[in-house]
């Protein structure tokens, strides 16, 4: 089983242990929501497209309305356990697009419950969203009101992404891919007072 298959099943697990009211991270959404949002990115070509391109975005949050609304539970988790059809271009990259995508739902999931704690990942995944983070820090951060630097805890800077006043943001690349996908993360900021809120307050993601 690949990394992204494992991160899979563990998103999975999730989603049927809080059932499909729960709450998530992602704003409007519970866990129904949540998973027809994967089922439509996967399965539907017609609507995916919509999820990153605005101009296609009201096509896709409709279907993703239909879906929710009239898949039964058990049957929508369980398209999102399959995992991307044969005709799905992710069929072809799983192992490389869906490592992330699985691992923030995952969080969306677990960071919406109460008393939550960041996990222990094993070192195949943690190393793969390591790399992961540099790609995806470059697009989401690259408008910020303030020069972001990201780094470890060990001092290793990550990316330095955005103009203005230096702000660092300090934690785990995990945490840091959470914070660059405008999640809940744990991580600590550095800089400028007015600067760090403005970071922390300006819209992430693609």
């Amino acid at each position: 089983m690949s990394v992204a298959q494992r991160e899979r099943a563990a998103l999975v697990a999730a989603l049927r242990a809080v059932g499909p009211d729960a709450p998530t991270l992602c704003e409007g959404w519970n866990a129904r929501d949540l998973a027809a949002h994967l089922m439509v990115r996967e399965y539907r070509v017609d609507a995916a497209p919509g999820i990153l391109i605005p101009r296609f975005a009201a096509h896709t949050a409709r279907v993703q309305d239909e879906v929710a609304g009239q898949t039964e539970w058990d049957a929508l988790v369980g398209k999102v356990a399959s995992g991307p059809p044969l005709y799905s271009p992710l069929k072809l990259v799983d192992s490389v697009a869906n490592v992330a995508e699985m691992f923030i739902h995952h969080e969306d999931i677990r960071r919406a419950q109460p008393n939550w704690e960041p996990r222990t990942l094993d070192a195949d995944l943690a190393s793969r969203l390591r790399r992961t983070l540099g790609m995806m820090a470059r697009l989401t951060l690259s408008k910020m009101p303030a020069r972001v630097q990201l780094r470890t805890p060990e001092g290793e800077t990550v990316l330095t992404a955005g103009r203005g006043p230096a702000v660092t943001v300090t934690g785990a690349p995990e945490e840091l891919l959470l914070f660059s996908s405008g999640r809940l993360a744990r991580v600590e900021f550095s800089g400028d007072a007015a600067a760090v809120r403005a970071v922390q307050e300006a819209p992430k993601g693609l």
